[in-house]
């Protein structure tokens, strides 16, 4: 079997929440790929010597170099592995996430130039970053989606009468936390029955922020901290509505498992979430920062089932396009 150096942020011991590196590397070890992985160092330079250290060490047995790309200053992990690889003649392929990285194409041609071009080929979780790389002329590039068990996941369907509002994210700016807390506040000053739990840890101070920002808008709300995918599944079967407040997106693997689940989806209308999301078909999508949008959607849920059974049945059926017994044959067509 293939030999795969997998370069990415294998952070989740360290309480970060987990990223593609720990779940498909874990995936395509169990198909019998030999997989080492890395790097596990929280601090940057570190963790960017220790990746090329890898590159370096694997060069003369590796077959595949697989190396998470992201859009901020995580991009420049890319781009030195990629250009090591390729001076190493090796084959690497960049998996691109993140819902900036069409930004980073324009903010920087050259660099992604080295990067993507000289890629064996590109891969996109999701067709808005597949559709944003063909428009700015990259076309080495394949849509595999990220993929879940679903085997794991047991779907609930439920009713609304107190409305029990779920959020699973890392906290930073980006995924706008505090915008579920105004949710919460708007339903509460509309005298309805609602409650907020969110789950996941800190990544950029926003956790604080947003308990602070609780305290300050007088809502009690329920922090978790980092849970496991078995613990906060577990969790979920109390709420009965998933809110996701990002600003900025790709395919979050979180809404897809909370559609697998049976927990309809109300998400901002960004990035790569309308090619996950059809509104009022297996989802709800509304405007960004529009805390009167989610709290309508969310009362329009709450009033109609017809709509609510609709919702949570075409997401499961959609949830299940994403098991890894699919996704995995277009990653032996890659790495065969």
């Amino acid at each position: 079997m293939k030999n795969i150096l997998y370069i990415g942020n294998q952070l989740s011991q360290k309480d970060k929440t987990e990223t593609t590196i720990d779940t498909l590397g874990a995936l395509l070890e169990s198909e019998g790929y030999n997989v080492s992985k890395t790097s596990t160092k929280k601090n940057k330079v570190l963790r960017l010597l220790d990746m090329l250290l890898h590159v370096v060490k694997h060069r003369k047995s590796v077959d595949y170099v697989l190396i998470d790309t992201y859009s901020t200053t995580n991009f420049y992990y890319a781009y030195f592995c990629g250009r090591l690889c390729h001076y190493f003649k090796l084959k690497y392929i960049p998996i691109l996430h993140g819902g900036s990285l069409p930004n980073r194409l324009r903010h920087s041609p050259k660099l992604s130039r080295q990067l993507f071009d000289n890629a064996l080929i590109n891969v996109a979780p999701s067709q808005y970053l597949m559709s944003s790389f063909n428009a700015e002329g990259f076309y080495n590039i394949m849509h595999i989606p990220n993929s879940i068990a679903l085997e794991k996941y047991q779907f609930n369907k439920r009713s609304i009468t107190d409305i029990r509002l779920l959020w699973v994210r890392s906290f930073s700016n980006i995924y706008n936390p505090k915008l579920a807390i105004q949710i919460l506040k708007a339903l509460k000053e509309d005298h309805l029955s609602a409650s907020l739990c969110m789950i996941g840890p800190d990544n950029d101070g926003s956790l604080k922020e947003t308990r602070a920002f609780a305290k300050k808008m007088n809502v009690e709300v329920e922090f978790t901290g980092k849970l496991s995918k078995a613990e906060w599944h577990k969790k979920s079967k109390a709420f009965n509505i998933f809110i996701n407040t990002t600003t900025i997106d790709n395919t979050p693997v979180s809404v897809i498992e909370a559609m697998a689940l049976g927990l309809p989806v109300i998400s901002t209308n960004v990035g790569g979430l309308p090619y996950l999301i059809q509104n009022e078909n297996d989802g709800v999508l509304v405007e960004s920062n529009n805390t009167d949008a989610f709290k309508n959607a969310i009362i329009k849920l709450k009033t109609d089932a017809t709509l609510l059974s609709k919702i949570v049945t075409n997401a499961r059926d959609k949830a299940e396009a994403f098991d890894w017994e699919v996704i995995k044959q277009h990653w032996f067509s890659v790495l065969s």
